[in-house]
């Protein structure tokens, strides 16, 4: 069974995608930039906070899928700058402390412009 999740509270899709889709006992979150779910705007700022609020809306999208950040198995990082890398991954620590997830981290450019970060991942959760 597929089944396409737009929890209430998230930032809506900038295109053509779902924030989550489950496959069976897998959720798929598609990757998430700063966006301000309550204005639905692209915040830029320091690396930090740009992850800690990609972060925080990854959470809020797996709360509404019936997963926590613990049930990720795997996560892809993409970085505008290598220089953002300590920063980051500071903050990424602090939201996944010893349940790390495996991981890629890329450097990237992005489709819309002033963005430092997108995180996307894939959770294991059993119905």
């Amino acid at each position: 069974m597929i089944e396409r999740i737009s929890p209430p509270g998230v930032p809506a899709p900038r295109g053509p995608y779902s924030p989550a889709v489950r496959a069976g006992d897998f959720i798929f979150v598609s990757g998430q930039v700063p966006v301000d779910p309550a204005t639905q705007q692209v915040v830029s700022g320091d690396i930090a906070s740009e992850t800690r609020l990609v972060l925080t809306n990854m959470q809020n999208i797996l709360k509404g899928c019936g997963a926590t950040l613990e049930d990720i198995v795997k996560c892809g990082v993409y970085l505008s700058e290598a220089s953002d890398f300590a920063a980051m991954n500071a903050v990424y620590a602090e939201f996944f402390g010893s349940s790390k997830p495996a991981r890629a981290t890329v450097v990237t450019g992005f489709a819309i412009a002033g963005i430092r970060v997108e995180i996307e991942a894939i959770a294991y959760k059993p119905l």
